[in-house]
Parts: structure tokens; sequence; C-alpha cells
């Protein structure tokens, strides 16, 4: 045992791990850890030390190696509980610091990847132009661009992504790109882009991983102003088993099967036989059925839960209209499929929930797509009915028999849809759900040969339809 002039330094915490008192060389190495004095101790060896004298309740000397991101130190100490109290007194008898080794900028970079992808709230699979091959999302808040993105299969990224500060046009030097603060419609949240490039054996780059990263953490709605008033508390919507337990365990994985599939389909992995091409989009279409039936299976199970209600607020049916067809306007393109959404000055307001009623129109929408021959139209129009307002979609599609309209919104109903077809027979079945949860209701007018007409009812907005008394004729207020 060293005597008492011998040590160089003293500190002391009490049964809480907090350290009360340090001299100057554990006060540094405190601070430095990213703890104070009075704090908890930040030094993670003598910490453990600290504890494990304390459940021995024996003093012990020990061997500490702890680094303050400069210097690699070793020390020996000892450390001293008090029985009754549980604190202890600490004494550093021996101090070496050694400079840490420079760190290997290749090796910074791994790690920098390594973490952007873990935290990524969105991760995108990019042809060596950058345009985007398959997308994956997260956050609530980068839904519609997330949307917009997959629909906007082969376009650059940067179109549906605003560079800070960048008024270039595609193709960037992806080195300018790296790393560039982003904008994000429909967020409001600062974001960071950060490309990964694939490369061959020869070096050469066939594509990137786009990554993007949030340093705030996405907040906890507020409560939307109340334009119906409620007796009681709104229910929460819980999610159960499939969306708390299931449905987070199972997206990130199957998300990074279709992004693998499809960087063998486009061969950015190298070269490869058509037939295995074909395969890997097998895959890709496979698994984006898997991930689409993982969703509907949530919704499904929130839709149908006793107390599942909606958020009502005031909203303009025209302006859901026109990004549900901005949405869908590249898959409607690639068959030569027009969909007539309101115009810029149209409006309809009404009383519902924004998000449910985007989800419904994108199922509208994503079916009369998918129903109507190439080279047709897809209409949506809007319709003023007294205490309630409508959205009609409507296609040039087969239409369906009078039995076919009596089951189109049952539980997993296909209509005869093979499994190629995709769509789990859900769709229309929650589209309805939420659309009577939003006191609105949802229901089909069609004839074989004929098309179809879908038509989404919710409660009208009179409050917005009403002149307000500014806008009354002056007779009627001087009465």
């Amino acid at each position: 045992m060293a005597a008492s002039g011998a040590f160089l330094a003293r500190a002391s915490c009490d049964g809480n791990d907090v350290l009360a008192s340090a001299d100057e060389l554990l006060l540094l190495l405190q601070q430095r850890c990213g703890g104070d004095v009075p704090g908890p101790l930040a030094i993670p060896a003598l910490r453990e030390l600290v504890q494990r004298a304390r459940t021995l309740g024996l003093k012990l000397a020990r061997k500490m190696e702890a680094t303050d991101g400069q210097d690699m130190i070793t020390a020996w100490v000892e450390v001293e509980p008090d029985a009754e109290t549980g604190a202890c007194t600490i004494s550093v008898v021996n101090w070496q610091a050694v400079p840490l080794p420079a760190e290997d900028l290749s090796e910074t970079a791994l790690r920098r990847v390594a973490i952007d992808r873990t935290v990524a709230e969105l991760i995108a699979v990019l042809d060596a132009g950058q345009g985007l091959i398959a997308v994956n999302a997260e956050a609530e808040d980068l839904a519609e661009v997330a949307a917009a993105m997959q629909d906007g299969a082969g376009k650059p990224w940067t179109d549906f992504i605003a560079v800070e500060g960048s008024s270039h046009r595609q193709p960037v030097h992806w080195r300018l790109l790296d790393g560039a603060e982003v904008r994000v419609p429909g967020s409001e949240r600062k974001w960071r882009a950060t490309l990964v490039p694939k490369t061959g054996v020869a070096g050469d780059i066939h594509g990137f991983e786009l990554c993007l990263t949030s340093d705030t953490v996405l907040p906890e709605p507020e409560p939307l102003p109340r334009a119906v008033p409620s007796e009681s508390r709104m229910p929460s919507n819980e999610p159960g088993p499939v969306g708390r337990d299931i449905a987070p365990v199972l997206r990130q994985p199957i998300a990074r099967i279709i992004a693998n599939a499809e960087t063998i389909r486009t061969r950015l992995a190298g070269p490869l036989a058509e037939e295995y091409a074909a395969y890997a989009a097998d895959i890709a279409a496979a698994g984006q059925h898997l991930l689409s039936l993982v969703e509907d299976l949530t919704d499904l199970e929130v839709v149908e839960s006793e107390d599942f209600n909606t958020a009502p607020d005031r909203i303009d049916l025209a302006d859901v209209a026109r990004r549900a067809a901005g949405i869908l306007a590249v898959r409607a393109q690639e068959r030569g499929i027009t969909i007539d959404a309101p115009k810029a000055g149209e409006h309809l307001p009404a009383i519902a929930e924004f998000r449910r009623v985007l989800q419904v129109m994108l199922n509208l929408v994503g079916n009369a797509i998918r129903y109507a021959p190439d080279n047709s139209q897809v209409w949506i129009r809007l319709e003023d009915a007294g205490g309630r307002a409508r959205l009609v979609v409507a296609d040039q599609g087969p239409g369906l028999s009078a039995e076919q309209q009596s089951r189109v919104f049952e539980k997993f109903e296909r209509l005869g849809r093979s499994n190629e077809d995709g769509g789990s027979g859900l769709g229309l079945y929650i589209s309805r759900r939420l659309a009577r949860a939003m006191g609105g209701d949802l229901t089909i007018d069609s004839a074989p040969g004929q098309g179809a007409r879908f038509i989404l009812e919710v409660p009208a907005d009179l409050l917005a339809l009403r002149p307000t008394t500014a806008q009354q004729p002056e007779s009627d207020c001087a009465e």
C-alpha cells in the first residue's frame, strides 16, 4: 500500500455513484468523459470498480484503463467503501497517459456510414445515375415523399428532395451531394443525405445507397383543433400485437430483401444472366407484396379495434385528391393512363382526418389504375351534396356486376385477381371502415362494361361554405 503522500489524486463519491469531489487529474478525466463535479461518475472503468467495491464491501486496488478522447490513460486506483453509507474514497497511485494513435480516415468513413445506416429514417437504392430503384421509410413525415419516390422509379432522387444551397440540375457528382443538408416535402425537420457508392471489382461505381438522417426526433403530434365537439376524450388507437410487435420486426428485413433483389435485378452488383435478373425481379415483387400485406394487416388491426376513431379536422378534399393523383402519376403514366384530378382553383371543404382520407384516395386511385385499360383515363370529381362532401373516382375498366358489387368491400375479397396481380384484398374493406369512422361512407356505382365509380363521402364543413357576417348584404346586417 502506498503512503498517504504518494497518492497523485483523490476523489469521493456517494452511495449513488455521484462524484462529489475530485482532484485535478480525476476532475479533468471526468469532464472529458462528459461528466462534471458534482455529477454522476462518467468514467466507465472507475464506475465499475466503485460499484464492485461497494457490492463486496471491501477495499479494492486495481489497474484502470480509460480514454479522454486524446490520450489512453492507465492508472492504479484504490477504492475504499464506507459500509454504512455506501460512499467511496478513491485514490490514484499511478498515472500514465499515452497519446492515442491517429485515426484511420477510411475506418472513420466506414464507421460514419454504419452509423448513418443504423439511424437512417429513409433508405433508397439508386442506380449509377442516382436514379431511384427502391425506397423504404419509417417516419410518418416521410410517408408522402417515400410514396412519390416509389412511384417515380428511374428518376433522380433530387427530383423529390431539395438540396440546400444547390441550384444545379442532375447529374451532380455524388461527392457534392454526400453529407448535404436537404429539405423533404411534408417534413419540417432538417435532414442530411449520405450517399454510399456500390463498387465493382474494378472499382467502378454501379450504384448508390441513399440514407436520410435527422438530428431531430419526430415529436408527438399536437392535438388538432376539433371542428366537431367530442363529449369524451378521443381514443388513443394504440396498435395491437401486429402493429406493435410483429410489423416493426418484419418491415426492415423485408425492405432489405426488396432493395437487394432490385440491386441484383438492375445488375448493380455486376453482370448477370437474364433469367437470374428475372428471378430477382420476382423476389422484389414478392417482397413488395409481403410488405403491403404487413401494412394492410396493421391497418386492419387498428380499424377493427373497439375504440378506433379518427381525428376530424377541417380539410380540403380537392387538395387531398390532387396529392393522391400526384403520388400515383408515374404508375399511371407507365400504362399511358391519364389521371384527371381537380384543378388548382377547385376546393371542397370537409370535416375528416387528412391522413386517413389520403389513405383511402390512394387505394381508390391505385385500384382504378390497376383495372383501367392501357391508354385510358381515370377521373377524380368533387361533389357538394349539402351536408356531405364527396370525392368520386371513376375508371374505364371492365366494371362490376351487381353480385360483385355486393362483395367488393368484404375482407380479403380480390374479385378473381391472380396472385401475380398483387393486393391483399383488404384495401377496400379498410377504406370503408375508415370512411365510416369519419362519419361518412364509401360506396360503388358500376355496371359490366361501363367502368366503376367509387364514391367517398364525408361530412361537409358547412361553416366554411356559409358566408361570414362581413360578406352578407348590408340590408341583412341592418335588420
